[in-house]
């Protein structure tokens, strides 16, 4: 794989022009680009995914859903449906997408949609008899279409995207310019004691704003797992399967080293779709650490319910109050 990005190094001067112009042509209005009279928030990136935007937006959920009606909009990545969908009770992960049935199965006080139009998600969410007072666009941040009033672009601490170049090369869906749309800017993944003097170093190579500020994140582990039935500590586990099927699981990886866990570790591509075959091979594993997202589309399966876990995740952010105040600014 990483051959085949090498040889096709000479397209990427043709995508870096495609998309900056595409983004061109939205800044100054010769695409159109709608606007909203109440609180949209965007959550995104600019690499290809693995920055956090599930978390993120389980952050937001956490901040406002007591004082704002709020309401998530995806795509509703690799479900079988098509067109606008609201998670109800028949929801899986199927008909909108692991992750949206994440926020749908562990928020019942919010409302959980998808469609790949945001416009049109958007509109079918405010026709609502309970309309939100929120939305949180998920992974929308080259959906210019929408002009969202606060952006958030996330960029994981591993893979820092002033480091990195456009597709099929790199990892950047649009050129490292597209970051001057960001309200504010969060390194994501970070080692919880990760210096100020490196933190320093980070934001000059970001190149703020004036209107942008830097926040750094790092997730929080749980020290359970949990499953259907059942709760253990870390310190109860004996040696387990570890699965995933997200976009970069070292960070879960190191903290279950780190922990001396004895684990074998099998890992799929993201949003992997489990078939009846590794569905068959999982069944004879005698446990099973799964992280959340993958959790919700194995759940399903009995045969898998007594052993299947997964870990709690939290974002942990620096200086949180002030991006709190932010967020509440805007929405207020």
């Amino acid at each position: 794989m990483k051959f085949i990005r090498k040889i096709l190094f000479p397209i990427v001067p043709i995508y870096y022009v495609v998309t900056w112009l595409r983004n061109w042509l939205y800044d100054k209005g010769v695409k159109s680009s709608k606007t909203y009279d109440f609180p949209i928030i965007c959550v995104g990136n600019l690499s290809t995914g693995g920055t956090g935007k599930t978390p993120m937006i389980e952050y937001l959920i956490r901040l406002l859903k007591d004082e704002k009606s709020v309401a998530t909009l995806s795509r509703g990545y690799k479900r079988i449906t098509e067109g606008f969908v609201l998670g109800d009770k028949t929801a899986t992960a199927d008909t909108i997408g692991d992750e949206p049935y994440q926020f749908f199965r562990k928020f019942n006080d919010i409302t959980v949609a998808v469609d790949g139009n945001r416009q049109n998600g958007i509109e079918q969410l405010m026709s609502l008899e309970n309309k939100p007072e929120v939305i949180l666009l998920d992974d929308a941040y080259q959906h210019r279409k929408v002009n969202a009033g606060f952006n958030i672009l996330l960029t994981a601490y591993y893979n820092l995207y002033f480091n990195d170049i456009v597709l099929p090369t790199g990892n950047l869906r649009e050129p490292r310019s597209g970051s001057k749309r960001a309200n504010v800017i969060v390194v994501t993944k970070c080692p919880a004691d990760l210096s100020a003097e490196e933190k320093n170093k980070i934001i000059s190579k970001l190149k703020l704003q004036a209107h942008q500020k830097a926040f750094f994140s790092h997730i929080d582990y749980s020290e359970k797992v949990i499953s259907k039935n059942n709760v253990l500590t870390l310190n109860e586990l004996s040696e387990f399967t570890l699965v995933t099927g997200i976009a970069n699981a070292k960070p879960l990886v190191d903290f279950l080293t780190k922990r001396g866990l004895a684990f074998n570790h099998i890992e799929y591509p993201d949003h992997y779709s489990f078939r009846p075959m590794d569905i068959e091979m999982l069944e004879k594993k005698d446990l099973i650490i799964t992280t959340e997202k993958d959790y919700v589309r194995l759940s399903d399966n009995e045969n898998l319910a007594s052993k299947l876990f997964y870990i709690p995740i939290q974002l942990k952010i620096d200086d949180a109050e002030t991006f709190n105040k932010s967020i509440n600014s805007f929405v207020d």
